[in-house]
């Protein structure tokens, strides 16, 4: 059974200095304020883990959290650039960063290979591109049937995945519907896992199209209404597009940026 626990004893008890983070939620369901919390217990050192980073992973990496990122893609959606993100690369501000690109193909079949306790998983992938010749969690194989050569990419196992999901009962049983990622095999793929949740109810609604990771997958459950502010929550609420544009105006500005972190920062005080 997951514990149910506040998302402060959650972060304490699961995310440690130079762990691998996985917070996973594809435009929707973006486990915010699990990142907020990050930051705000100060961790170092953390490879963060995403297909798209986006706005909490510029202000982890920011905030001085990150030491390395792998990804597919990173940016502001719909807006720009990731400034924070860039500041570390250029500049090596707050903290030097190290990057692993991947493509999306490849970033979603490392986690099931992760998930299903296999050392790789197979793909037509990578084909004219040079990110084989940099990333030594690309390599290629043969087809044992047809000869045909492969892309092959490493299996991905976070220390910690994090996700945000609509529900959970009191036994731990997380419920998700929407757009839905890679949350269920970022779980899977990941050591210790902490889902927060917009509720926990006594029961599990049917919804249609719904995902449901059992509570023996999930070690922490967290009940952390709007915890994927500002994106959105089906059935919650909606994306806060105005922040994603403001986002672009703080994050070009050391100083303002600096601002925006000590306010988040006094917010848990």
């Amino acid at each position: 059974m997951a514990k149910i626990a506040s998302l402060a004893e959650a972060v304490s008890e699961l995310v440690r200095d130079g762990d691998t983070v996985a917070l996973e939620g594809f435009t929707h369901l973006i486990p915010f304020a699990a990142g907020h919390e990050i930051i705000r217990q100060g961790r170092r050192g953390l490879t963060l883990v995403r297909m798209t980073p986006d706005l909490i992973y510029d202000q982890m990496i920011g905030a001085g959290c990150a030491s390395r990122l792998v990804f597919s893609w990173g940016g502001n959606p719909g807006v720009g650039s990731l400034h924070r993100m860039r500041d570390a690369l250029a500049s090596g501000w707050p903290a030097p960063l190290e990057i692993e690109e991947h493509s999306h193909a490849g970033m979603a079949n490392r986690y099931v290979a992760g998930a299903s306790g296999l050392p790789f998983a197979v793909l037509r992938g990578y084909a004219g591109t040079d990110l084989p010749l940099h990333t030594d969690t690309i390599s290629s194989v043969e087809c044992p049937f047809t000869g045909e050569r492969l892309a092959a990419v490493k299996a991905l196992n976070p220390d910690v995945g994090v996700i945000h999901a609509q529900r959970a009962d009191r036994a731990g049983n997380v419920q998700i519907w929407g757009i839905v990622g890679v949350q269920k095999e970022a779980v899977l793929a990941s050591t210790r896992s902490l889902a927060t949740v917009e509720e926990v109810v006594d029961e599990l609604e049917p919804v249609p199209g719904a995902v449901v990771l059992p509570h023996w997958v999930v070690d922490v459950v967290a009940e952390v209404p709007r915890g994927a502010a500002p994106s959105y929550a089906d059935g919650f609420y909606d994306r806060d597009n105005a922040a994603y544009r403001a986002w672009d105006r703080i994050s070009r500005d050391r100083d303002e940026f600096g601002r925006w972190l000590t306010s988040l920062r006094e917010d848990a005080a």
